[in-house]
């Protein structure tokens, strides 16, 4: 390590700057560092040679006796100047210092006459653009103007705004332009004010809006906004982006100039002027951008080191500014070419240097610049080389093992063996750069390397240094070697039965195969030894169907991946048909081509069938209304029979009961025995309707046998018949016959309900 006394630096660097015609320039360089030290100064990257009108100083300074802009024989003395410092350990660069000659165009903005209402406002304005930038100001009647009138506003740029008018306002104005190299006056103008004060109302309007300005930080930037109207409008300003403005290094000048003194980058923005009318929302607005630019400068400077041959040097160097500035590397002042193992990451903030050698040990500068400005810093490197390290290790190989390992080997170096405490294998894939490579330590006992996890089909390359306890020696020869190929993995394999005869094969793609050129699919009958196939498919085949199968056997079906490295393993998958045949023939198929043809004739098919239905279902309703109907008036009928003798309500329902009970009993007996009912019995005590005669004809005869389970003789007159005839008031209970209730009927549930 080096202290700081000790590096070849800059303590003070040449600076931009304006120089005067025919006047002296000193242009001031100073270094600091381990002697001896020689500067030399160069421009626009030409070296400049001691003269009598430019010579360098004893401090290191460049002295020009007579600047000239433009000489006798075309030359100038505008342009980039910067300085050289060299000593044993290398050479720096200072930052370019960027001279100009000081000059004045002529005015290419004159005031103009004008005439304004009194209480109005006048504005004045004259440019002319100089180096360094003109002073401008104002004269009324070839005196001053007094600057302490409250209603008089000069601005940096050559305006003059006059408020409230006055009579006494009235004169010939004209400006005066001063800088180190000229003084030039404007032409002049006439301000008349007319007539009085106005109070016709007027809406506000912006006379002059700002405009937009680009400046360096620390300068101070006014942003114009004069308005009129009647009543007189209030001025404000505000950020298009809605940020505050701040009050820090703000002033109001006039009646509604903004300035902003002592600049910074967080004061770039778009700025709106609003001119608004008293006691309304009535306003005018004008905007102007305002880009506040920030010469270059270091957030972090890279810093000399020292490192031992063939390890990696890195220098970082951070710079900011507004608009972000560019950088360069330079070594021993010299544009630094990137190589093999020399590289520049992060827009170029990095420098890495990888293996180093002695050759690499210079003095390395970080120069960053942009518009605003540039600067520079730099940093040496120190190789470092010790007495009696080993020689470099001998007879390199490398032997490729399988797709994903190769095993290296080596054998000692020749020389300096004894302090030798381990080997470093360095391992890089041949195609990448040289810092995405990786390091893996030897035992200083070992003489070869299994290193695995590669990539097949990839070519690597290795080389071996032997490391002590002072350093490590210089790098073996190189060698490089590629991974044997990789055979696909195994495809995920699905087995669908599309009918008796046929099944569908389907696979994933997935890049977990690896690279393959296809797959190869076989098929065989479980019993029989042979396969048939391969079938070869294309890479993004993802299906296919096996026809012509005999369903009363099982199948084996297998399929792998290949490519140009072999074939990859295979899936298994066993398959039976049978079952399909089996629901085949419970369930046999439709007749397809038959369907086809009739297909023509089948939506009139089931047109026809849907009004079928719909007929029947309102002839059924319409019978069941009809016949509902009719054995309602057969009840009233067999009511009027009933009549006499009149039974009481609770009499007349057990009766009831008790027949059906009855009629129930002997059909059960019908049932268990073969006995037919006697029908005589029941039309002398129900004698039928006319209408239900008619009805009765159509069922079974009253002689005639009923068939077997026909309940219809049973249920002529059910139990909840007699509870239509309910709706007649009931009859004031009467004794039954015979002194004792009847017997209450089974209730059989609902058998005889509705």
């Amino acid at each position: 390590d080096f202290g700081r006394s000790s590096e070849l630096a800059f303590v003070v660097e040449p600076s931009d700057d304006i120089a005067v015609q025919e006047q002296p320039l000193i242009l001031y360089c100073q270094v600091e560092g381990i002697q001896p030290i020689t500067i030399t100064w160069r421009k626009n990257g030409v070296m400049i040679v001691d003269s009598e009108n430019a010579f360098m100083l004893a401090n290191g300074s460049l002295y020009v006796s007579r600047f000239q802009r433009v000489r006798g024989d075309g030359s100038s003395d505008e342009g980039e100047y910067d300085c050289m410092a060299q000593n044993h350990y290398g050479l720096v660069v200072s930052r370019k210092a960027k001279i100009q000659a000081a000059t004045m165009s002529d005015f290419h903005i004159h005031p103009q006459n004008a005439v304004v209402e009194e209480g109005g406002v006048a504005r004045f304005q004259c440019q002319i653009h100089g180096l360094p930038e003109p002073v401008i100001l104002w004269h009324k009647n070839s005196m001053p103007v007094n600057t302490d009138n409250e209603r008089y506003t000069l601005l940096p740029k050559g305006v003059l705004q006059i408020t409230g008018l006055r009579a006494e306002d009235s004169g010939i104005f004209h400006c005066v332009a001063t800088n180190i190299a000229n003084v030039k006056f404007s032409r002049e103008a006439r301000l008349t004010v007319s007539g009085s004060h106005s109070t016709v109302y007027k809406d506000p309007m912006i006379l002059v809006g700002p405009e937009n300005l680009t400046l360096t930080v620390h300068q101070t930037a006014v942003l114009e906004c004069i308005a009129t109207g009647n009543p007189r409008p209030i001025v404000s300003w505000s950020r298009l982006d809605g940020r505050p403005i701040g009050v820090e290094g703000i002033q109001v000048l006039g009646t509604g100039n903004l300035m902003i003194s002592d600049l910074t980058v967080q004061h770039s923005g778009i700025y709106v002027c609003a001119a608004n009318k008293p006691g309304t929302r009535v306003r005018r607005t004008a905007q102007g951008s305002l880009v506040v630019q920030a010469p270059a400068e270091f957030v972090q400077h890279p810093q000399s080191i020292s490192r031992p041959v063939g390890t990696t040097a890195i220098f970082t160097c951070v710079a900011q500014g507004e608009p972000p500035p560019q950088i360069t590397w330079l070594r021993n002042g010299q544009i630094l070419e990137t190589s093999d193992h020399i590289k520049l990451k992060n827009n170029n903030s990095t420098l890495s240097i990888y293996g180093i050698n002695q050759t690499d040990e210079a003095i390395y500068q970080c120069l960053a610049e942009n518009s605003a400005g540039s600067t520079q810093a730099s940093a040496r490197l120190t190789v470092l080389w010790a007495d009696g390290l080993p020689s470099p290790p001998q007879a390199v190989r490398a032997e490729t093992v399988s797709a994903t390992t190769i095993q290296v080997s080596w054998e000692k170096p020749l020389q300096n063996t004894k302090e030798i405490i381990g080997y470093v294998l360095h391992i890089r894939k041949a195609a990448d750069p040289v810092e995405m490579e990786y390091q893996e330590a030897v035992s200083k006992s070992t003489f070869q390397q299994l290193v695995t996890d590669l990539e097949p089909s990839t070519s690597y390359s290795f080389y071996i240094k032997a490391y002590t306890s002072r350093g490590a020696s210089k790098a073996s020869e190189v060698t490089v070697v590629s991974t044997l190929g990789e055979v696909p993995a195994m495809p995920s394999l699905f087995i669908k039965v599309i009918n008796s005869t046929a099944v569908q094969a389907t696979w994933e793609p997935s890049i977990k195969l690896g690279q393959h050129e296809g797959f190869k699919l076989y098929y065989r009958k479980v019993h029989l030894a042979q396969y048939t196939g391969p079938v070869l498919l294309a890479s993004n085949v993802t299906a296919y169907n096996i026809t012509h199968l005999d369903a009363s056997v099982v199948y084996e079906v297998k399929l792998l991946a290949y490519n140009q490295h072999g074939d990859g393993d295979s899936t298994v998958r066993f398959v039976s048909l049978r079952e399909t045949v089996e629901r085949t023939v419970l369930n046999p198929p439709c007749d397809c081509i038959k369907d086809e043809q009739n297909n023509k004739t089948s939506t009139t098919g089931i047109i026809i069938g849907i009004h079928i239905g719909v007929t029947c279902i309102i002839f059924c309703i319409l019978f069941l209304m009809f016949g509902y109907r009719g054995r309602l008036l057969m009840c009233k009928n067999v009511q009027e029979q009933l009549s006499t003798p009149q039974i009481p309500r609770s009499q007349r329902s057990a009766a009831g009961l008790v027949l059906n009970g009855a009629a129930r009993r002997d059909r059960d007996d019908r049932d268990l025995n073969g006995k037919q009912l006697d029908m005589n019995e029941l039309e002398r005590l129900f004698p039928a309707s006319p209408s239900q005669e008619q009805q009765d004809k159509g069922m079974t005869s009253a002689h005639s046998p009923p068939a077997p389970h026909d309940d219809t003789q049973i249920s002529t007159l059910p139990l909840d018949e007699f509870s239509i005839i309910e709706e007649q008031p009931d009859p004031l209970p009467k004794a039954p016959r015979g002194g004792s209730p009847p017997a209450p009927a089974p209730d059989h549930g609902p058998a005889n309900e509705g």
